[in-house]
């Protein structure tokens, strides 16, 4: 009966830990000043006054805790009009492809299940090269290509035509055209955004562990940090709290399901290069984590040596800007704003209006969920993510 006991409670204080949220501190005990940080209300008040969107969440954490939470204006208006609450669960759209499937990648790696430099076609059978027009050579696109945006795959894929051929959702029929289809340019030579790249990243992973991205991810990722509103394909209490989107022609709005089309159309929610859902709350703890050589409270998802890896923009692909599933200084990078770390900060942004950075220099991470596309996709977010981030690293004074 004791070691029962013991055992019992051995499990509740486990579950605890995973549970817990970023502990909550005022900006001046962050070496942050009040003051100037407050110029993110203003900042985030003026865009939903302009209809750029129509509510946020910002999430602001200085070394590993939380010093700004917020919500402003609506979590919809459309159909019914609902206040924005701290704990609105967004459709992430691109920020999935760090959050969901490069981290979840990186374990692979480390566990020796893959190396950066394989080739694409050890994993996907029939997954074509470049082939140089001029010299007929063939140039293999490896995992690291993908995951720096250098490998020459097309930005998006024909989904229409694809559904047209072969019905939806339809992975496989996905991943065989971005087998076959045109690349771009030789791999590293270029940096292109690619949506393609992420969901090849998808396959590989699923071929190596035999699980659904989705799965995977929840299990060994979000799971394991205590992440309790992050998910693809959002259920239960969690789908209660998930901001809307785009309205549809039958009058409808996207709700829990993904924005991307080829995310929600082809591969079901399922995807590499979107489908994510999650809160400010959860992605402190991830960001937490990452600025934390990939432990939080206890709970390690990746190792120190890793996330610096991951981090790191490689030496071959210096110029392009792209680390491991992050963006470091692309063109794509403006959502850094102007005053944190130039070169190590790193983050991403979501086609829906949703944002991440992280200065592990100054330990600190800025987090801005909105939804831009929501009644209708006409709203901006990318000046509006600058200036946060500029006001945010303003506030810093120690």
């Amino acid at each position: 009966m004791k070691k029962a006991t013991i055992f019992l409670l051995s499990i509740i204080i486990s579950v605890a830990a995973i549970a817990q949220p970023l502990l909550k501190v005022t900006p001046e005990q962050a070496g942050m000043d009040s003051k100037r940080l407050s110029n993110v209300d203003r900042i985030i008040d003026e865009s939903i006054k302009k209809g750029e969107i129509p509510g946020a969440v910002i999430a602001v954490v200085r070394d590993g805790k939380m010093v700004y939470l917020k919500a402003y204006g609506n979590k919809s208006v459309y159909p019914d009009t609902v206040k924005m609450a701290v704990n609105t669960v967004f459709d992430l759209a691109s920020v999935s492809k760090p959050v969901g499937t490069a981290i979840a990648f990186m374990q692979l790696v480390e566990q020796g299940r893959v190396r950066l430099t394989d080739n694409v076609s050890m994993y996907i059978d029939g997954f074509k090269p470049y082939v140089d027009s001029a010299t007929g050579n063939k140039i293999e696109i490896r995992v690291i290509d993908l995951l720096t945006h250098s490998s020459g795959l097309p930005p998006y894929a024909p989904v229409a035509d694809i559904v047209a051929k072969n019905g939806a959702p339809n992975p496989k029929a996905l991943i065989d055209w971005i087998s076959n289809c045109k690349r771009d340019f030789k791999p590293t030579t270029k940096f292109q955004y690619s949506c393609l790249n992420f969901v090849t990243l998808q396959n590989i992973l699923q071929n190596i562990t035999g699980m659904k991205l989705m799965d995977y991810s929840k299990k060994n990722v979000f799971d394991v940090l205590g992440m309790k509103n992050t998910m693809y394909n959002p259920t239960g209490e969690t789908l209660k709290l998930v901001a809307p989107t785009e309205k549809q022609k039958d009058g409808s709005v996207l709700l829990g399901k993904v924005h991307d089309p080829i995310a929600r159309i082809l591969n079901d929610g399922n995807s590499g290069n979107a489908g994510v859902f999650s809160n400010a709350e959860d992605l402190s703890i991830l960001a937490a984590a990452m600025m934390n050589g990939g432990e939080y409270n206890g709970r390690r998802v990746l190792g120190k040596l890793t996330v610096e890896t991951m981090t790191t923009v490689p030496e071959s692909v210096k110029e392009l800007g792209r680390s491991l599933g992050w963006d470091n200084y692309s063109p794509y990078a403006s959502n850094n704003g102007n005053l944190f770390n130039p070169t190590k900060t790193f983050g991403h942004t979501g086609y829906t209006g949703t944002s991440i950075v992280i200065d592990p220099v100054s330990k600190t991470a800025v987090i801005l969920l909105a939804h831009r596309v929501h009644p209708v996709d006409a709203g901006a977010a990318v000046r509006l993510r600058a200036l946060v981030a500029n006001a945010v690293a303003g506030s810093i004074v120690k």
